[in-house]
């Protein structure tokens, strides 16, 4: 808008200069020079232009009070006067060239016709806004780019209007010199012109009306400077806003500098830490070395220290009587907590007058008095449990008559105190398994719960109905691992699955009322969780069994009373303790055969008892006096057990 502006004025004070030089010298210098106007500003042109056509120039006229319509002007040509004619003179044809302003040429003096006449409008020197033209929407007014364009246009066809006046500005030199010969001439038709006068007078409102339109266009500049003063005032304000923003770029530059130096410290301190890290990697690499080649040699020393134990280790536990004391024909040292001792007191048959006293001295692993926790029990074979993730099949079984304690150290009671050996067992594969996991192991659970009953096996984990129960056969597969057919194998991943199965198996488990026991097992439970376990970091596989067996109660015919059904589960009972102890005896006496097939009990724990195995056996003995006979025979079982040598056990490891 600033450019439009000044080009506005520069255009007036141009169109001024032009009408100062070429039309107001006319009036100036005669009247007659004046052209010929009507109501619609028509003039007479030279014979030059007589066969353009001319147009005139539509403006805006004030009304005139009268209603009258003017009357065509006159021309004195020599001294004759024209009639006065009633009718209009008919219209003179005007020439207008595209682009340019027209101006009216005198007539030379004689040639004077009413063909002889050139239009003249000023609309063509006044911009857009004041003529009438330009009729497009404005431009918004921060829009300076679009409005110089619009300028730039303008200029383009201002500049060629100004070459079509330039034009008949010349032509009209032409006939200036024509016009002066004819001065004389115009003299004479002076007194003509003041009869004319009265004409011009009302011509004279039309060029009121020109003048009206001049000072609209006045009005304009004025807005126009009003906005340039507005648009210089804003350009005032956004140099302002420049300059700030120039200084923010400035603080912004040096708070850009001192991140630059942030950054190229912290990159330099980056690469020192990524340094540390690389460094502490291949330290933490050592360290995974060092831990990894310090568990083998934990596991190496561990099994070492098995073995020099005993492949078969025995435990023996004293249950406390009902009020809680301890019998007295049971000793237990108390210096030495493997060392048992039977005393009996017998009449004599020689008919001396005292009795004598006959003393039983047993020698185990580890003898466990009436006052021993679960927890105290536990401990003594939690490292056993752990051969178990190194690799190593583990069997542990309770041997003992019936009462004698043998399900509650195994399985135990559902408090955290009283917890039996399997619950504990199964608590620890999996906490030792996720502390392992640190080293890169990986272990996957697979438990079952089978049933020895009348010599039948049983699943404990069936959940169907009980007359659709399958069949089930061992079997000893090509690598020697011992299987059974139908039997449920339960994936489990955590301890909470493990417990949630031993309290299924319980409710499935035969139990019955004896004179020895209200609720004695009538079988044999045997608990397996294979394990197997990996480390893709070392390419190291194993894979292992963990065997926890619940034997029946060893009991005789005569202190049972048992009768019918319970005198069958007493005899395929003691068939297959008496095989267990043949199995152990050969194994002891290193024999080429070894008769596991004579009962399902051996058949099944063959690979815990004379293969690739760690057992461990808990014989537990009554403390009442008539549970002596019992005992005596449970202790002298668990002394040859302890006699015996099954080899040495090697780890499954791929």
């Amino acid at each position: 808008m600033n450019a439009g502006a000044v080009f506005f004025f520069c255009l007036f004070v141009f169109f001024l200069i032009f009408c100062s030089d070429h039309i107001f010298p006319l009036q100036q210098n005669s009247v007659s020079r004046l052209p010929v106007m009507s109501s619609k500003r028509v003039l007479t042109a030279s014979n030059s232009l007589e066969n353009h056509d001319c147009q005139p120039a539509q403006k805006k006229m004030r009304k005139e009070p009268e209603p009258t319509k003017p009357k065509a002007a006159a021309t004195i040509i020599g001294n004759r006067r024209p009639p006065v004619a009633t009718t209009r003179a008919p219209a003179a044809k005007s020439v207008r060239v595209a682009g340019a302003a027209t101006v009216a040429a005198g007539p030379s003096r004689g040639e004077m016709t009413d063909n002889s006449r050139v239009c003249v409008s000023w609309d063509a020197f006044l911009p857009p806004s004041i003529s009438g033209g330009g009729g497009g929407t404005r431009r918004h007014a921060w829009d300076l780019k679009g409005k110089v364009s619009d300028m730039e246009g303008k200029i383009a066809n201002y500049q060629g209007k100004l070459k079509s006046a330039s034009l008949e500005n010349e032509q009209l030199k032409g006939s200036m010199a024509q016009k002066q010969l004819r001065a004389a001439e115009m003299e004479q038709e002076l007194q003509r012109l003041r009869a004319q006068l009265s004409d011009y007078e009302k011509n004279q409102q039309t060029l009121l009306a020109v003048q009206d339109e001049l000072e609209k266009t006045i009005t304009d500049k004025n807005t126009i400077q009003r906005d340039l003063a507005n648009l210089k005032a804003k350009f005032t304000v956004m140099e302002t806003l420049r300059e700030s923003q120039e200084v923010e770029l400035q603080t912004l530059k040096m708070k850009l500098s001192v991140q630059e130096s942030t950054v190229a410290r912290l990159q330099t301190s980056l690469r020192d830490s990524e340094e540390q890290v690389r460094s502490l990697m291949e330290t933490v690499a050592q360290q995974k070395d060092d831990i990894h080649a310090g568990e083998m040699e934990r596991r190496q020393l561990h099994n070492t220290i098995q073995e020099l134990k005993g492949n078969i280790r025995v435990f023996c536990r004293v249950r406390p009587l009902v009020d809680g004391g301890l019998s007295e024909h049971i000793q237990l040292s108390a210096n030495d907590n493997k060392m048992l001792a039977l005393a009996k007191t017998e009449e004599s048959h020689v008919g001396r007058a005292g009795d004598t006293q006959k003393s039983y001295n047993f020698s185990f692993d580890r003898v466990f008095g009436p006052k021993a926790s679960q927890q105290e029990v536990f401990d003594e074979i939690s490292l056993l449990v752990q051969s178990a993730l190194d690799g190593y099949n583990v069997c542990c079984f309770a041997y003992g008559q019936t009462g004698s304690g043998k399900t509650f150290t195994m399985e135990g009671d559902d408090t955290e105190e009283t917890m039996g050996v399997i619950p504990r067992a199964v608590q620890q594969m999996f906490k030792t398994a996720k502390r392992l996991e640190e080293q890169g192991w990986q272990f996957t659970f697979t438990a079952s719960f089978v049933e020895i009953y009348n010599e039948n096996l049983r699943d404990l984990l069936y959940t169907g109905k009980a007359n659709k129960r399958p069949e089930h056969e061992i079997r000893k597969l090509a690598n020697n691992d011992v299987t059974v057919t139908n039997l449920t194998y339960q994936k489990v991943c955590s301890e909470d699955q493990v417990l949630n199965l031993i309290a299924l198996a319980k409710q499935n488990r035969s139990t019955a009322q004896t004179n020895l026991n209200d609720r004695s097992s009538r079988s044999h439970s045997v608990f397996q969780l294979a394990i197997e376990g990996g480390n893709a970091g070392r390419d190291i596989n194993c894979k292992s069994t963990l065997c926890l067996v619940d034997l029946a109660g060893s009991e005789r015919m005569l202190k049972s009373q048992s009768q019918g059904e319970r005198f069958k589960e007493m005899t395929a009972i003691n068939s297959s303790l008496s095989n267990l102890g043949i199995v152990i005896t050969a194994l002891a006496n290193k024999e080429n055969y070894i008769p596991y097939r004579n009962s399902k009990l051996t058949y099944l724990l063959q690979g815990c008892l004379g293969g690739n195995s760690k057992t461990l056996m808990f014989v537990n003995i009554s403390p009442e006096p008539d549970s002596f006979g019992e005992t005596l025979n449970s202790l002298r079982f668990a002394s040859k057990v302890n006699d015996c040598v099954i080899g040495t056990a090697t780890a499954n490891r791929k």
